[in-house]
């Protein structure tokens, strides 16, 4: 049996027999920050290094490049410039400060479109509008009919789009926690809005080729678990996550995945019972331990989990991550290597190809 890349990533997530284990897809859990790659470069003196072609990784899931949010978009503009900083309105309508030196460091969040009920009102009137055809101005249907009759594993839905994330990202994490209690209509409407324009856009696909993979963004959680609790998830997302689950099974979409930050133990069994079948990254530092997601949860499809710093650190801490991801592929399945969220400048070169190598190996075993 020899599967294409998507039917492989698919059957594994959702633990039906495979020729072997998916390597190198999912690129929350390989990218580089900018200044990484730069590094890497250097290093392997190449200028035009391709590191995932390099490490010989797998076919990702092509990602359907849809006007998912605000459009027509904002103006991109920078507003501020200064010797270390640059400070720019993104095409969302949210300004952020960050670091000239691309050293991976968290921008600034400075501002956000929407402060009112009247400004989201005028916004939804404005750039939300659901039925507009040039949201997919982008897409050659010709070309995605060709990944879907090679087995590609076509995605819908990326990053910064989720019923969290967005919403956060149109007011503030601030202003939204408040808006729940002050404003608890315009949470609901927000969210209920854009999921009603995402199901129109995935109705849409669903006419021309299959979509195998819906993907929802959320990063709302810390150290300390979910930014709300989990009445307040079931609340305000979950009739929005259970919309998008009918319309999976409707369609035949086999993989519905959340990512989020931090500690997502509330999260998991609680979205999973709303038709989340994978999560990803499953950051270590925040508590997350893969092993014991897989021990409560065997039917989740889990991609990620290995800690990003033992790449910094050499070869018998990467040791250690390849053993966690064995013992993981060898206990239930439904997994897939990569590490738990995006690689930090500190990561030499060799490191990386060394940590690639091995877990190819392991990939390919059977």
């Amino acid at each position: 049996m020899r599967l294409s890349s998507g039917e492989r990533i698919a059957r594994c997530l959702t633990g039906q027999p495979i020729d072997r284990v998916p390597f190198g897809v999912f690129g929350v859990c390989w990218n580089p920050w900018g200044s990484t790659m730069q590094r890497w470069r250097e290093e392997a003196g190449n200028p035009k290094l391709d590191y995932l072609r390099t490490i010989g990784a797998d076919d990702d899931c092509p990602v359907l490049p849809l006007h998912y949010g605000v459009f027509p978009h904002f103006p991109r503009e920078v507003l501020a410039e200064d010797a270390e900083t640059i400070t720019v309105r993104t095409e969302f309508g949210v300004v952020k400060r960050d670091l000239k030196t691309g050293s991976g460091a968290m921008a600034d969040w400075v501002d956000y479109p929407v402060h009112t009920p009247d400004e989201w009102r005028h916004l939804k009137a404005e750039r939300l509008i659901i039925e507009r055809e040039d949201r997919f101005e982008k897409i050659d249907w010709s070309v995605w009919r060709n990944y879907d009759a090679d087995g590609k594993a076509i995605q819908a839905g990326t990053f910064p789009f989720g019923m969290f994330g967005t919403v956060r990202d149109l007011v503030g994490v601030e202003t939204m926690l408040y808006w729940t209690h002050d404003h608890p209509e315009v949470i609901h409407d927000m969210m209920e809005h854009l999921t009603s324009l995402w199901l129109w856009l995935y109705e849409r696909v669903a006419r021309e080729v299959q979509i195998d993979h819906i993907h929802i963004w959320e990063d709302m959680s810390g150290r300390q678990g979910s930014l709300i609790g989990p009445a307040m998830v079931e609340e305000f997302m979950m009739p929005c996550y259970d919309r998008i689950a009918t319309f999976a099974k409707a369609h035949g979409v086999r993989i519905v995945s959340v990512d989020t930050d931090g500690n997502c133990s509330e999260l998991v069994p609680l979205m999973m019972k709303h038709g989340i079948n994978m999560f990803l990254p499953f950051e270590v530092q925040a508590g997350n331990d893969i092993r014991e997601f897989r021990r409560c949860y065997p039917e989740l499809g889990i991609v990620g989990g290995l800690n990003k710093n033992a790449l910094a650190i050499g070869r018998e801490a990467i040791d250690a991550e390849v053993d966690k991801a064995r013992w993981m592929i060898r206990n239930g399945g439904r997994y897939i290597p990569g590490f738990d969220h995006l690689i930090p400048p500190n990561v030499p070169w060799n490191n990386m190809e060394y940590a690639a190598r091995v877990l190819k190996d392991l990939c390919y075993e059977g």
